[in-house]
């Protein structure tokens, strides 16, 4: 398979500066993206599949892979749910899927986002893993204005397997996360 831009830099430069920056003493001791999860929440797609499959159109032409169709575990009266209703629909990408999309997210999605100040270092959930949320899917360039019956949100998660935020965020703004408060958090830490 082809490699991803920022796979290769990543492959051959990025790995050594956090080795070196970081004090590592094995190139295996480097954080690395372990995988990407979109998910699509349809509330509405229980009584009218169109959003659902509306979401499911978006979540395939973002990420180039099918994504699957995540049902409601148990019925919930008050929201008139019913065990195995639809409600989501959520990909999760590995390998060079994974790289492409990121790849994709850093340097043309994240600068379209109307007034776009950064991602706060607060969406790191302590383990090293970022959690992004998109009011719209209009952001992405394979979205066609016309085509778009239903705006949906979407939230991604960036899995890595560094063991603190410290460790997740500094892979991360290496990979060209742009981090708005970055700096600051690691001259707390």
């Amino acid at each position: 398979m082809l490699k991803s831009r920022l796979q290769e830099l990543f492959e051959t430069k990025i790995r050594d500066e956090v080795k070196k920056e970081r004090g590592y003493e094995n190139p295996m001791q480097v954080p690395n993206l372990v995988k990407i999860t979109l998910n699509v929440g349809v509330g509405e797609g229980k009584d009218n599949p169109k959003v659902l499959e509306s979401a499911l159109k978006t979540l395939a032409t973002v990420t180039g892979q099918k994504p699957i169709i995540q049902r409601s575990k148990k019925s919930i009266s008050n929201f008139k749910l019913r065990a195995g209703q639809p409600v989501g629909a959520s990909v999760t990408l590995r390998s060079h899927l994974m790289w492409h999309f990121y790849d994709k997210l850093v340097s043309v999605v994240l600068p379209r986002i109307r007034d776009f100040q950064g991602i706060s270092v607060r969406n790191l959930d302590g383990r090293g893993n970022l959690n992004i949320g998109l009011k719209d899917q209009l952001v992405f360039p394979e979205i066609v204005f016309d085509e778009v019956e239903h705006l949906k949100g979407m939230s991604i998660t960036i899995v890595t397997s560094a063991k603190d935020d410290l460790e997740g965020g500094f892979l991360l703004s290496k990979l060209g996360m742009p981090f708005r408060d970055f700096k600051v958090a690691e001259e707390i830490a």
